[in-house]
């Protein structure tokens, strides 16, 4: 059971992984929307314009900022860094990564949803 009326932003640059991802979410009735960015620089912009998105669904591997790069500036900023972020990818290698740059959490890819709910769950509590 997650929280009602969740915001999540989802940020990849695979348009299908996106679109995949939506599809998930929404069939949660506690989704309420879902947002999607397609690199790193532009969920930054996103975060900084909303104050209202709950959790970071976040792929690794992207053109322009990355997904590291992308936890390390959320990370830095005073107003963001309070935000859930869940990685998603298909190199288990990232996973030591992710964490040591401050990734709530981590799931690999292909996302299954009953494990992306769960995992939102645990960030959320």
């Amino acid at each position: 059971m997650l929280k009602k009326d969740l915001i999540i932003l989802t940020v990849d640059d695979d348009r299908i992984n996106l679109k995949l991802l939506k599809s998930f979410l929404m069939r949660n009735s506690d989704v309420k929307e879902v947002i999607e960015a397609k690199n790193g620089l532009d969920a930054i912009d996103i975060l900084k314009s909303r104050d209202d998105i709950h959790v970071v669904l976040l792929d690794m591997i992207m053109p322009i900022m990355g997904g590291l790069e992308m936890i390390q500036k959320v990370r830095a900023n005073t107003n963001l860094r309070q935000i859930p972020i869940i990685v998603l990818t298909t190199d288990e290698t990232k996973k030591k990564e992710a964490f040591s740059y401050g990734a709530n959490e981590f799931l690999m890819k292909p996302i299954r949803n009953d494990d992306l709910i769960k995992k939102i769950n645990l960030v959320l509590i």
